[in-house]
C-alpha cells in the first residue's frame, strides 16, 4: 500500500505524548514540531490515527507544496492541481488557512484565493462549479503558509477529534477531551491503580481515564470522519479497523469522581453511561472538605477552578483546603493538578516535583506533580523512595527550554532551535524585540521609581530642615525677646507694661505709637499726606 506524509495537530505541550501514540500505531519518520507531529504512513495508518489517537486534534494529508510571495502565485499554483482526483461537481468543500508571512496579511484572503482557484478550475473544465459549504462540507482543505512556503492539505478528520461523541450533557467550561487524555498519559497511568478526581465537573477526566484503562479507542463513538467522503475511501478497510476490539482489556481497579455540584454529578453520570464505562466509575456528590484517605494506592488527577471562566466563592481557600487534604488524607500517593494562577498553587503549600507547561484553551497553565509522603524528605529517600525519576528530570529540562514562552525575564536569551522551523524568521525577530523592549521598560520604570523615591526623600529632608530652622529661629527670637523685656514693645497693645518711660512720653494711644509726631499740627501722623489730627490728642506740647 502506498505510503505518504501525514501531519497530526495537537495542543502545545502534548507533542511528545502524541509522538509516543504514533509510535505505538507503527508510524514512520516521526518528527515532533510545535503543536504538531509529522509522520509517514499508508491509508490504513491514516484511518487508525483518526480512530485511535487520544491527543490529536486532526490529521492532515498534504497534497501540494510550493513557494509563493503573492496571492496571484498562490492562485496559479492551486489552479494547476488536478482537482478531479479529489472533487467533483456534486461534492461541497471548504478551505481554512493558517498564515505566518509578511506577504500575506490576512488568512481569510488566502482561503478565498484557494477557493477561487478550485472553482475556476472546474468552471473552465465543465462550465459549472462545485458547491461551497462552510458549516458542513464534504471535503475540507487546509492551507498553511510560513513565509513563502505553502502547504495545501486534505483534512482527513473533519470535525475536531476532541469531539468524541459520548458527551451528552455538559457544565460550564468543561475541560477538552484531548487535554484530559494528554494529562492522564503524561502521568504514565494506564490503569495500574485507582484514580481519583475530587473536582470532576462533567466527568471528562474520569471517562477518558476509563477509556485508557480499558484501551478503548476514543473514536468508537464518532459518527463520521471526513475521509469517508474521499473518492478513494475504503469502506471495508475502515470497517475492519472499527470492529477490531482485540486490543481492549479489563480494568482491575476503579475510578472515583467527586464534585460539590449535584447537577455536575448528574451530568457526569449521564456521560459515563453514554461512554459505556459507568461500571468503572463511582460518581458521588461530595465537597473537597470531606475527602478521606483512599483504602488502596491511588493517583489523583484534577482540574480545579482557575478563577477565570469559572470560580469559587473563596478560590484561595479552596486550594488551601485541597493542599490540607493532600497532606493529611492522601499520604503515600501522588497528585497531579493543572492550574493557571501562581497564587493558587502557593495556597496548596506543597513543593511540586515536576511542572509541565500546558495550554487549556487560551490559558497558559502548568500541570504539577506532588509526591505526598509522611515525615521528612530524608526519611522518605532513606526508605528507597524516589522523589524525581529520570523521566521527571528530563521533563524539567525540557520545561526550561520552553521557559522563554512563559517567563519574560529570560526570554531575551532563548535558543531559536527550540522553536519550530516553520515559524518565520521575522516573527522570531519581532518577538525578541518585543521581549527586549519589555525588559528595558521594566528596568526603566524601576529606575524611575528609585529616582522618584530619592527625590521624595530629598524633598522631605529639605522640608524637615526648613521646619527645623524655622523652629529654631522662633525659639531664639522668643528667648531674646524675653531676655530684653525692658526694650520690648508691642504695637498691637495699647499700653506697653515693659517700657514705662516711652508710654509716659508718648501716651497710651496705639495709633500714636505707630506714627511720628507732627509739631506743626500738634498731632501724630504723616504731614506730607495731610493726615488729619487725632481727635483724642491731649494737647500736650512736646516742645
Amino acid at each position: 500500500m502506498e505510503e505518504f506524509k501525514l501531519i497530526a495537530k495537537t495542543f502545545q505541550g502534548l507533542e511528545e505524548v502524541l509522538a509516543k501514540e504514533l509510535t505505538g500505531l507503527g508510524a514512520k519518520d516521526i518528527a515532533p514540531g510545535r503543536r504538531m507531529v509529522s509522520f509517514t504512513g499508508d491509508k490504513e495508518l491514516m484511518y487508525r490515527a483518526n480512530f485511535s489517537l487520544r491527543t490529536a486534534i486532526r490529521v492532515l494529508k498534504p497534497i501540494a507544496n510550493f513557494k509563493a510571495n503573492t496571492a496571484d502565485e498562490v492562485y496559479e499554483a492551486v489552479k494547476s492541481i488536478d482537482w478531479n482526483n479529489y472533487l467533483d461537481l456534486n461534492t461541497s468543500f471548504a478551505v481554512d488557512s493558517v498564515v505566518y508571512s509578511e506577504d500575506f496579511k490576512h488568512s481569510k484572503f488566502v482561503a478565498y484565493k484557494v477557493k477561487d482557484a478550485i472553482v475556476d478550475y472546474f468552471r473552465e473544465q465543465t462550465g459549472k462549479r462545485p458547491n461551497i459549504s462552510v458549516t458542513n462540507p464534504d471535503i475540507k482543505f487546509n492551507m498553511h503558509i510560513a513565509e513563502d512556503n505553502c502547504t495545501l492539505s486534505l483534512d482527513s478528520s473533519g470535525e475536531s477529534l476532541h469531539k468524541r461523541g459520548y458527551r451528552e450533557a455538559t457544565v460550564d467550561s468543561p475541560i477538552n477531551e484531548v487535554l484530559a487524555a494528554g494529562m492522564i498519559l503524561l502521568t504514565g497511568w494506564h490503569g495500574e491503580c485507582d484514580l481519583i478526581d475530587p473536582m470532576c465537573g462533567s466527568g471528562t477526566i474520569a471517562i477518558e481515564a476509563a477509556l485508557i484503562a480499558r484501551n478503548m479507542a476514543p473514536g468508537i463513538f464518532r459518527k463520521k470522519y471526513a475521509f469517508e467522503n474521499w473518492k478513494d475511501f475504503d469502506r471495508e478497510l475502515f470497517d475492519h479497523i472499527y470492529n477490531d476490539d482485540s486490543q481492549e482489556k479489563t480494568f482491575e481497579h476503579h475510578i472515583y469522581a467527586y464534585d460539590l455540584d449535584k447537577n455536575a454529578v448528574a451530568v457526569a453520570q449521564r456521560n459515563a453511561n453514554a461512554a459505556g464505562v459507568a461500571n468503572d466509575i463511582t460518581i458521588v456528590a461530595q465537597p473537597i472538605q470531606q475527602f478521606k484517605q483512599p483504602a488502596e494506592k491511588s493517583i489523583m488527577i484534577t482540574n480545579p477552578p482557575y478563577g477565570e471562566r469559572i470560580s469559587s466563592p473563596n478560590l484561595l481557600g479552596l486550594y488551601r483546603t485541597l493542599g490540607d487534604r493532600l497532606k493529611h488524607q492522601f499520604v503515600g500517593n501522588e497528585a497531579w493538578i493543572i492550574g493557571y494562577r501562581e497564587e493558587t498553587f502557593e495556597q496548596i503549600g506543597l513543593k511540586p516535583s515536576l511542572k509541565i507547561p500546558l495550554f487549556n484553551g487560551s490559558l497558559d497553565c502548568e500541570f504539577r506533580k506532588y509526591q505526598i509522603f509522611d515525615g521528612k524528605l530524608e526519611n522518605f529517600r532513606a526508605q528507597g523512595n524516589i522523589l524525581k525519576t529520570e523521566e521527571d528530570k528530563e521533563r524539567n529540562a525540557a520545561k526550561r527550554k520552553l521557559k522563554p514562552h512563559h517567563d519574560f525575564k529570560q526570554a531575551a536569551n532563548y535558543d531559536e532551535e527550540d522553536l519550530e522551523s516553520e515559524i518565520p524568521e521575522y516573527i522570531r525577530i519581532r518577538h525578541r524585540e518585543f521581549v527586549q523592549n519589555q525588559l528595558r521598560d521594566t528596568r526603566r520604570n524601576r529606575y524611575d521609581d528609585y529616582d522618584k523615591k530619592d527625590d521624595d526623600d530629598k524633598r522631605r529632608n529639605r522640608r524637615g530642615d526648613s521646619r527645623k530652622e524655622y523652629g529654631n529661629y522662633r525659639n531664639e527670637k522668643e528667648t531674646d525677646s524675653f531676655k530684653n523685656r525692658d526694650n520690648y514693645s508691642s504695637p498691637r497693645q495699647g499700653q506697653n507694661p515693659y517700657n514705662k518711660d516711652k508710654r509716659n512720653e508718648r501716651g497710651s494711644n496705639s495709633f500714636r505709637d505707630r506714627r511720628p509726631y507732627d509739631k506743626d499740627k500738634k498731632a501724630y501722623g504723616n504731614k506730607d499726606k495731610g493726615r488729619r489730627p487725632n481727635r483724642r490728642f491731649n494737647g500736650r506740647n512736646d516742645d
